[in-house]
This record gives C-alpha cells, sequence and structure tokens, in this order.
C-alpha cells in the first residue's frame, strides 16, 4: 500500500515539474508607427522592443517576470515610487559601449548638453527584419553605430528568442557587428550588455559614493534608506555581492524579493564571445552589465584586449538572460542547467 501512495506522489510530482517547464506561447506583434514590439508570454506581457528615433539607442523596456512583478527600473520613462534618478541612459536592457573610435554610445542621454554631444554616439535602428510567434517568439533587426553627423562606424544585425515556462521567462540575444571603416573598442568601464533593474533589487548601498565616467561627468549615487532593497549577486566563480565587480565569471545572478516572492536574474555569457568569460560590471545600485571589452579598466592594466575590428571585419556576441520567480532563488544546479542548454547554440 505504502508503495502505491509513493508511486502515486511520484507521478503527481513528475506531472507536476512537466507542467511547470512546459513551454507557453510567445507572442510578438509589431507597431511600426510607435517604432515597437510587443512580446507577450501566454497572454502575458513580458516586454517591448522600442527603437524611437528620439533615444539614443534600441533597447528592451519594460521587462516583466512570469508572476507580473516588472524587474526594470522606471525612471526615465516612467518613474515609479522610490526610484532613483542617477544615470539617465541606463534603460531597461540595452547593448553599447563607452568607447568606440573615442564615441561614448553608454552615456549618451537627454542629460548631455547640446555643444556635448559631438563627443557621442547614436544607434538607430534601420530596419526590422523576421518576426515570428510560437513556443519562442523570434524578432530580428538591424541598425547602425554612428557619429553626430550620422557617419556609420559599425552596422549591428541582432535577433532575440523570446521564451517562457509557468514561473520562467528567457532572452537570448545574437548580436554581430561589422565595422564601415577601422574600429577600435578601446578597453573602458562602462560596457557592454547592460540591464538597469527595480529598485528593489538593487544592493542596499550603505553610503553615498560618487562614480566618474569616462568624460570626467560626476554622477552621486546615494546610500539606502528603506529596507524593500534586497539585492545580492552571486557568480559562478563563487564571488558575491559588491565582491563581483570586477571579476571574472561564466555566469552571474542578481536576485531579491519583489513582495512575497524571489525574483532571479541570471545572466549567461558564451564560449564563443571575445573576452570570455566577460568581467561584470555590477554595481550595487542596480547596474547589471557583463563587459568583455574592458579588460585593462578591470584587470588593473594586468590584461588589455583593445578589440579592434578592420573595414568589414566582424564580431559576434551571445548572451542569455533567464528571470525566474518562486518562493527561492534559482540553484546553481538550475542555472548551471541553462548554462549548458546554451552553450549548444551557434
Amino acid at each position: 500500500m505504502k508503495l502505491k501512495y509513493f508511486s502515486i506522489l511520484m507521478g503527481a510530482m513528475i506531472a507536476f515539474q512537466a507542467s511547470a517547464q512546459k513551454a507557453l506561447p510567445v507572442q510578438i506583434s509589431h507597431d511600426a508607427s510607435k517604432q515597437k514590439a510587443t512580446i507577450t508570454v501566454n497572454g502575458k506581457p513580458f516586454t517591448e522592443f522600442n527603437y524611437p528615433d528620439s533615444l539614443e539607442k534600441p533597447f528592451l523596456y519594460p521587462i516583466v517576470a512570469s508572476n507580473g512583478k516588472t524587474i526594470t527600473r522606471g525612471f526615465p520613462l516612467n518613474p515609479q515610487p522610490n526610484d532613483p534618478v542617477d544615470h539617465p541612459h541606463h534603460i531597461g536592457l540595452w547593448m553599447n559601449y563607452e568607447s568606440v573610435n573615442g564615441l561614448d554610445f553608454w552615456n549618451n542621454s537627454f542629460a548631455i548638453a547640446a555643444d556635448k554631444k559631438s563627443h557621442y554616439g547614436w544607434i538607430r535602428t534601420s530596419k526590422i527584419g523576421s518576426i515570428q510567434s510560437g513556443t519562442k517568439g523570434q524578432l530580428s533587426y538591424e541598425a547602425n553605430w554612428h557619429n553626430q553627423a550620422k557617419t556609420v562606424l559599425l552596422k549591428e544585425a541582432t535577433s532575440f528568442e523570446f521564451s517562457g515556462t509557468e514561473n520562467q521567462r528567457v532572452i537570448d540575444r545574437i548580436t554581430t557587428l561589422t565595422a564601415q571603416e577601422t574600429v577600435l573598442f578601446a578597453d573602458i568601464k562602462d560596457g557592454f550588455l547592460g540591464l538597469r533593474v527595480a529598485h528593489e533589487l538593487e544592493l542596499p548601498i550603505l553610503e553615498s559614493k560618487k562614480y566618474t565616467d569616462a568624460s570626467g561627468i560626476v554622477t552621486v549615487v546615494k546610500a539606502t534608506k528603506d529596507s524593500s532593497v534586497t539585492g545580492n549577486y552571486l557568480a559562478s566563480n563563487g564571488k558575491q555581492g559588491d565582491a563581483v565587480w570586477a571579476t571574472r565569471a561564466d555566469w552571474c545572478m542578481l536576485y531579491g524579493k519583489q513582495g512575497a516572492d524571489s525574483t532571479s536574474i541570471v545572466m549567461i555569457d558564451h564560449p564563443s564571445n571575445p573576452g570570455y568569460p566577460t568581467y561584470w560590471h555590477a554595481r550595487n545600485y542596480g547596474l547589471f552589465a557583463a563587459n568583455p571589452l574592458g579588460q585593462k579598466i578591470f584587470s588593473n592594466g594586468k590584461e588589455s584586449l583593445n578589440l579592434t575590428l578592420e573595414k568589414g571585419q566582424s564580431v559576434s556576441f551571445k548572451y542569455r538572460i533567464v528571470i525566474a520567480t518562486g518562493k527561492t532563488r534559482l540553484s546553481n544546479e538550475q542555472i548551471q542547467t541553462q548554462q549548458k542548454q546554451f552553450q549548444q547554440v551557434k
């Protein structure tokens, strides 16, 4: 009799796990007039791909977890209570860099004075390619990285793959950059794949601090004043919290409480990427970024990359972002399963 009940229990557990892991339908709708595509999973909001000419880069924003919690900061597009208002160029999930032939693509925003704009680059989407809905949603686009005179330095071709299960959302991004002239990505701090997270997912900041970018602009990040901030970093190298910054790791997770649930956000590097395993530009104030190109900065001069592309040469980058919700954070074993799956992506 006990064996019978055990078999029933095991069968129920297997059925539950299979249900929880079942791929849900992804729908992508494109509104060219609003310059955005909307991605839903099983009818629920997931994210939007935004590419307005009025802003300095394309990005995914907002990003919503399976339980309906928004994991991205609202400011500057849709400020939320307690949102910090530092770094207005941090919007959703994006990819760019602080020094491309000396142009700063990373820090460009409405906060840059008109007489300084010539020092900053712009990424404009030139074409929306294939869009496909299904158990996995797919969207591709092309863009130009150019200066203020619209001279193109790099042509970008990016494809996204979106998927989801009952308690998980996944974004795969593959980006290829092709040089239109000789291009130098000088080793520098601010880059490359960036995510600015919701206030609750920041790490508690014990004291206010000043951060200075390559142009000498100082940003003050204030100490945490409320108890809703619960974030923490954990990397595959075993580092945690602030110690993750400027270390190499195959993957890095930011996790914290949003309401009653734990939210886990994992970025996974791909072995084919330049500079693998990447350095993590992971700040306590909510900037979560993978920067494989800033090796001289992060290693205190012990390494350097200075990635250079001659005219016509290309370089590709692949990343997976996993967003999971539940009573506890994702386990290392669950992340490693995602990592092994992603390593098969060609």
